[in-house]
Parts: C-alpha cells; sequence; structure tokens
C-alpha cells in the first residue's frame, strides 16, 4: 500500500510574500492535493533578527485569500505540533544528542578570520569555501544544551565520504560528493541559534513530511540533509524543487522587488483568481494566463507538466 503523501509549506516570517514565495506554495499545495494527502504549515522563525512583528499573520492571510487551505498549522494545531520552529528548540536539541551520540558531531571555535582565510583556498564549493575540517580532532566540548543566546562553540555535523544521489521530481537525478563540495557543515550557530540544515530535516522528519517542495535555490542543500537524515535514521522524503520567478533583470525575485508582494497587489484590487491564473500558467499547467482558481488546478496537475526553467515575469503582467 502506497504511503498517504504529507507535503509542506514552510515560510519565514522575515518580510511579506512575493510571486516566487506563492508559486513554490501553489507547487507544494498541488503536489499534495492532487495526491489525496495532507498538507502542512510550518512557521520557520529560528532567526529572531530577522523576524518583522506581523509577518506570520500577513503570510498566512495571503495565502488563505489565494485559496491555500492546510489540515495542519500553527493556527489550526495537528498532532505533530507545535508548527513553529521557535516552539520546538528541544527537538533540536535531542537531534544533537543523537548525532553526538553516532559520533557524527563537533565542536568549532573557527573564526569569521579564520573562515575567510579558507576563501584563497583552492577549492571553492558552492556555498564558498569547503571547510576542511580544521576543528575535527580538536576535541572542543560541545555544550549541546545551550540556548538561543551567548556565544558557544559553533557544532559541525562530520560528513561522511562519497557521492549522494537523489531523484528530483522536477530537476531529475543528481549527485554531490558533500565532503569535497562542502565539508562539515554548521548545525549549530556559535550565537546558539540552530542552522537551517539540522532544523527543517528534524522538523519534516517529525512530522512525517514525505514530500518536500521548495524553490530550486536549496536543491543544493538536499544532499548534506540526506546525509542528516541517514545519521538520524528518518526516512528520506521526495523532493522537488520548483524553478524560480525572475525579475525584468533576470535577478531572482526578492522582498526588495515590492511590486510582486502579494499584499501590494492585494491593495491595488488585483483578483486571487487572477494570481493564481497567471502562476499556474507559469508552471506550465495551463494554456493561457486566465483567471482561475486553487481548485480548477488540481485535476490536471502532474509533476511532468511542471516547468522546468525559471521564469521570468515581465514588467506589468499582473497591471
Amino acid at each position: 500500500m502506497a504511503t498517504k503523501v504529507r507535503g509542506r509549506y514552510a515560510p519565514s516570517p522575515t518580510g511579506e510574500l512575493h510571486l516566487g514565495n506563492v508559486r513554490t506554495a501553489i507547487a507544494a499545495w498541488l503536489g499534495t492535493r492532487a495526491a489525496g494527502g495532507t498538507f502542512v504549515m510550518r512557521v520557520e522563525d529560528l532567526d529572531p533578527p530577522r523576524i518583522i512583528p506581523g509577518a506570520e499573520a500577513r503570510i498566512l492571510d495571503d495565502l488563505r485569500w489565494l485559496g491555500l487551505d492546510w489540515d495542519e498549522g500553527p493556527d489550526v494545531g495537528g498532532p505533530h505540533g507545535p508548527y513553529r520552529q521557535s516552539e520546538r528548540l528541544e527537538t533540536f536539541t535531542a537531534a544533537l544528542r543523537r548525532l553526538d551520540a553516532a559520533g557524527r558531531l563537533y565542536g568549532c571555535t573557527c573564526s569569521r578570520a579564520d573562515l575567510k582565510r579558507l576563501a584563497s583556498a583552492p577549492h571553492i564549493g558552492e556555498d564558498g569555501p569547503v571547510y576542511p575540517g580544521l576543528c575535527r580532532a580538536a576535541g572542543i566540548p560541545l555544550a549541546l544544551e545551550a540556548g538561543s543566546s551567548g556565544r558557544v562553540p559553533a557544532l559541525r555535523f562530520a560528513v561522511a565520504p562519497g557521492d549522494v544521489c537523489f531523484d528530483d521530481l522536477i530537476a531529475g537525478p543528481g549527485c554531490q560528493n558533500v565532503a569535497d563540495d562542502v565539508g562539515d557543515f554548521v548545525v549549530r550557530r556559535a550565537d546558539g541559534l540552530f542552522a537551517y540544515q539540522l532544523a527543517v530535516v528534524v522538523d519534516d522528519a517529525a512530522m512525517g513530511i514525505t514530500q518536500v517542495v521548495r524553490g530550486a535555490d536549496l536543491l543544493g542543500s538536499t544532499p548534506r540533509q540526506l546525509q542528516l537524515l541517514d545519521a538520524l535514521g528518518a526516512p528520506t522524503p521526495t523532493y522537488a524543487h520548483v524553478p524560480l520567478v525572475l525579475n525584468a533583470s533576470g535577478e531572482r525575485l526578492a522582498k526588495r522587488d515590492g511590486a510582486t508582494a502579494i499584499r501590494t497587489l492585494r491593495e491595488a484590487g488585483v483578483t486571487p483568481q487572477r494570481i493564481v491564473g497567471l502562476l499556474g500558467w507559469s508552471l506550465g499547467l495551463r494554456p493561457e494566463p486566465t483567471p482561475c482558481t486553487l481548485a480548477e488546478l488540481v485535476p490536471g496537475f502532474a509533476w511532468e507538466r511542471v516547468a522546468r526553467e525559471p521564469w521570468r515575469l515581465e514588467p506589468g503582467r499582473l497591471e
């Protein structure tokens, strides 16, 4: 018997939703609803200095205005809560204990200056200089119970050698040698905050997520996360990385592109059907960018139909 799909969307309350965020949210929602699965809303609010007051409420309101709904989330509850990462710190600490017990964790006291010097190293990965394991054998105390304030040694995950391969529902098959291309990576920062790579893996596993849909900018994180899942003894979900939306200059759409914010479009009188129809067309799910509802996109949805290339938003498209 096939496992029931559990999908999710996990926004960060650091600003307003824009068309790029929503395009990914729509793909995640459709991938779950078309399979008759359970959709989870999770708020990724682990970095307090970047959180904007009121942003979470506006994000959830904008998503509902567009027609998205969810079966579990911070505002509706559910069996796998809490659904805000800021309320799940003990869960992340428990994961650190498991990694430590497996011999895959070590303390790191490399300063920013130390890491900056690595920029002159001959091997530069997609996220910058490859960390060569300077502190792996140093025996630095781990301070696993550290809270979210005060300076402590950063904690790094000791990656395993060899290729990590997976088959993305959109990007197709790919492999990466994490040891060669990234090196041992941080799972808890020196300021005590848990890193994205750890938190997302722990939460997806704890919430039983079977289908991870997110932007293509996170495709390179997947091999690292697969190593973490393996080290934690957690099942592997399927992945679908949605190509990005580009602005008129061909750059990745960002929060600074204020005219594409859903809140701005709402206030300008643009209807949710207009936005959904345009984004459904951009994903390859409609022949024309005519208005429609999310429910109208469900019957014809298939991952094979989703566009494989980034989409450039033409100026004035929603005027």
